[in-house]
């Protein structure tokens, strides 16, 4: 609310004052309207830029400037009468243009300042999911995640976020997502960028896909929703638990296996036992060998949308 009142007053004070104190006419009051625009204007552009945009492009305005005084202190030891004359007579447009051509400089070079000099799926922008999982560190470990890994700074924030909540179980993945983060700038075999990029999106999924697509990057997740979002989008994207699934052993109908049964299963005499990447072994008649590891002989495989059961019984 305050700032809609300041606005209401910046667009009615400066057309009152120029009208009363300067000059009682129609065009002046047109004049001192347009003043007060284009002060909301900056507002609302300074307000949308973050701080380090604003900080970039001051820093090309003053070598802009920089470049102006060091030019005019050249001429007026070195230049001519007729080089002073027209330097004179177009000074201040000469000053103006060197401003902004270093301001232009500095926003195009942003990136270079914000950690990221270049483009294209070499990099890897990681999400909170891959962070939590932790398995990514596995991945750069044997060099099967190449590239350059990159950390947006507000995934790095919702972790902090995470660490500090209040429930336990959100307390502890955040921990371990910045774990994870600070094992992955660690790792010697990846080099790791953290950007300050924050593209606009009501989800944090819509940013990553945003930012994935401005760096032509692509992404690294265990996120449903990025995946398919990102398919949309027709950004790349390399899903953890997809190379997973695809790197499970294959199991065929009539092939043994030694199986360790853990519990009783749901039906009467079953027994429950899991392979080695997490595939639940249901065993028929079972029951008795709970706590033992014995021969099965699988006679089925069921494939679900959360997953791959195996139905086996005692050799």
């Amino acid at each position: 609310m305050p700032i809609w009142i300041f606005r209401f007053f910046t667009l009615t004070a400066f057309p009152l004052l120029v009208f009363q104190y300067i000059n009682q006419n129609w065009r002046y009051l047109l004049g001192g309207l347009l003043c007060g625009a284009i002060v909301l204007a900056g507002e609302v552009l300074f307000k949308r830029m973050r701080l380090i945009k604003i900080m970039i492009g001051c820093t090309g305005f003053m070598i802009g400037y920089l470049m102006f005084l060091l030019l005019e202190a050249c001429l007026q030891s070195f230049g001519t009468s007729n080089m002073l004359t027209f330097w004179s007579e177009y000074s201040f447009y000469i000053q103006m243009g060197l401003e902004i051509f270093g301001v232009v400089v500095a926003m195009i070079k942003a990136r270079d300042l914000e950690g990221l000099s270049y483009t294209g799926h070499h990099l890897k922008v990681t999400d909170i999911s891959a962070l939590i999982d932790g398995r990514i560190v596995d991945l750069c470990d044997i060099n099967f995640l190449s590239g350059i890994v990159v950390l947006p700074v507000f995934v790095m924030e919702e972790l902090q976020k995470m660490a500090s909540a209040k429930d336990p179980l959100e307390r502890a993945k955040g921990r371990r997502g910045m774990d994870v983060a600070s094992r992955l700038q660690e790792n010697k075999e990846v080099e790791v960028r953290i950007t300050s990029k924050n593209p606009k999106g009501d989800s944090m999924e819509e940013k990553i896909v945003k930012l994935a697509k401005s760096l032509d990057a692509e992404i690294v997740t265990l996120d449903f929703n990025i995946d398919k979002l990102a398919g949309l989008k027709k950004v790349p994207v390399k899903n953890i638990a997809d190379l997973a699934t695809a790197l499970k052993p294959v199991v065929l109908p009539g092939e043994t296996m030694s199986l360790f049964i853990m519990k009783d299963g749901k039906e009467k005499e079953q027994g429950i036992g899991y392979l080695d990447d997490g595939t639940m072994v249901v065993v028929e008649e079972g029951r008795k060998h709970i706590g033992k590891r014995t021969e099965v002989s699988v006679y089925s495989i069921l494939q679900t949308s959360s997953g791959r059961m195996i139905f086996a019984k005692i050799k």
